[in-house]
């Protein structure tokens, strides 16, 4: 397009465009690299759990094709977790690389020959969402979030089940500094090994003997917090609470001297300090590690939830607005039904029928969020399939899957990103008002919402225990509206200008 000076309307003003533009750039290495670190610094301190839990996976893969049955006797959703984990912190620093590897050159070829071809849709997009500096910020703590979700058994100063000596661990407010002695007896029972030979029996015990490790942390010995303790010949008088009570030096693990980590705290080498960091609740539980635990439900469900919804709403939307006639009539009924009946009540009732599991909650959540999109994908297929695209593809005898696919479906994903980006907020809030409520996750099982409903008793006297759960929701909905806002703006021809 010319201008009334006869130059180019596009290449006017490009340098504040192109500086806003690198600037970004470098802003995102800069967060690249950060976050490269740190995940290499928690990759070289949990070295030896990294490498039990790739040695465990290899055992346990040998096993599942060699005795599948032996694995199912052995076999925990919280190795599980620690094989996610493992695979998540070895997977981040490469991917980081890589993306780090592909700005560098993008910048490097930006400034030897500017981009003279017309961007494509996408890089227009991305382009426009990268100059939306809040959603940015909003993507790297939901980045944060999600990562700790993934590495929870590795960064949890604490299992979150463990209800350790509450008398002297109890309502501890936030940086609360313990002590504990160090006892010979093992953290948790241990797990008999299998007798006989034979490569099964090899396996299975190592995968035994793996598992007991990673369990414990790589800790085994379990330990007895005290308030006070005072070596007295060969015992160790220590108090919980109000009770005083004696141990035998030869119970602890250690022979009572000072060592050269020991000698700057004056403490013996059976004595190890804790600190907890967001305080205890009611019965001794550390919150930081509740509320790291926590995040894994509440994310997954959220993304569970919106990925299955959005699913079964694109599809019975691009159905409906596709087919038309008694579908359309017959599809929209139900979702004008649906849309009617309060989604409250509907979880109410189904979880009162049949129970209530994570699993099923994830299924109520997911039938009862669909309706929304699937009206937003019709109206969109409906301005759509009159187009002469579509037409022309009918004309040419394609397959009504093959127009559904390659030409309907991709041209309606910006609402329905859109939507879903904006409902993963208020199906995180659905999912902790339920758990508040004792209808979502039960305890022990860690949630935000039930870890809230733990401490409104004590709200006024231990702030702590509902604070910081309350704290993470209220982080994770805004960071996920302000990308959704974000998205809204960058995939709108009219909000990027």
């Amino acid at each position: 397009m010319k201008t009334e000076n006869g130059t180019s309307s596009s290449l006017q003003n490009p340098a504040p465009k192109a500086g806003s533009f690198q600037f970004h750039n470098k802003g995102s290495i800069l967060f690249l690299s950060i976050s490269f670190i740190v995940f290499l610094l928690i990759l070289f301190i949990k070295a030896d759990l990294v490498l039990l839990s790739f040695r465990s996976l290899y055992t346990a893969t040998m096993l599942f094709f060699s005795a599948p049955e032996a694995l199912k006797e052995i076999f925990t959703s919280e190795i599980l977790e620690f094989w996610t984990g493992a695979i998540y912190l070895i997977a981040i620093p490469l991917s980081l690389v890589l993306v780090a590897r592909k700005q560098l050159r993008n910048i490097a070829v930006e400034k030897r020959q500017p981009e003279k071809a017309e961007p494509s849709l996408g890089k227009i997009s991305c382009r426009a969402f990268m100059r939306q500096t809040i959603a940015l910020y909003a993507s790297a703590v939901i980045f944060i979030l999600y990562s700790l979700a993934f590495l929870a058994p590795f960064i949890a100063p604490f299992s979150p089940y463990d209800q350790q000596d509450f008398l002297v661990t109890a309502y501890q407010p936030p940086f609360a500094r313990l002590n504990a002695l160090v006892l010979k007896q093992p953290k948790t029972l241990i797990i008999p090994l299998q007798t006989g030979n034979g490569r099964t029996v090899q396996l299975a015990n190592s995968l035994i003997s793996d598992f007991q490790k990673l369990k414990t942390r790589n800790e085994p010995n379990s330990v007895r917090f005290v308030n006070e303790y005072r070596i007295d010949g060969e015992n160790v008088i220590y108090r919980q609470g109000i009770r005083t009570k004696t141990i035998a030096m030869n119970e602890l693990a250690g022979s009572g001297k000072k060592g050269a980590e020991a000698v700057s705290n004056q403490q013996p080498d059976f004595v190890v300090t804790r600190t907890f960091v967001f305080g205890t609740d009611q019965y001794g539980r550390d919150i930081l590690s509740r509320v790291i635990y926590g995040s894994k439900i509440s994310l997954s469900i959220g993304f569970l939830v919106v990925l299955i919804s959005v699913t079964l709403g694109t599809i019975i939307g691009v159905s409906s607005g596709y087919f038309g006639g008694w579908i359309d009539a017959v599809m929209m009924r139900i979702v004008d039904i649906l849309i009617a009946f309060p989604a409250l009540f509907l979880i109410l009732i189904i979880i009162a029928t049949f129970g209530n599991s994570i699993y099923l909650i994830v299924i109520t959540l997911s039938f009862t969020g669909w309706m929304g999109v699937a009206r937003i994908v019709r109206s969109q297929v409906l301005s759509l399939k009159e187009q002469e695209f579509i037409l022309a593809a009918k004309s040419l005898g394609l397959s009504h899957m093959r127009i559904i696919f390659r030409h309907l479906a991709p041209n309606t994903l910006t609402p329905v990103i859109i939507a879903a980006t904006l409902r993963i907020g208020s199906i995180i809030l659905t999912e902790a008002g339920l758990s508040f409520l004792g209808l979502g996750v039960q305890p022990p099982t860690p949630s935000w919402g039930n870890i809230i409903n733990e401490g409104r008793d004590s709200l006024l006297n231990y702030w702590w225990i509902s604070t910081f759960p309350g704290i993470a929701i209220l982080t994770t909905v805004v960071c996920f509206n302000l990308i959704g806002d974000g998205v809204r703006d960058a995939l709108d021809p009219r909000m990027r200008g």
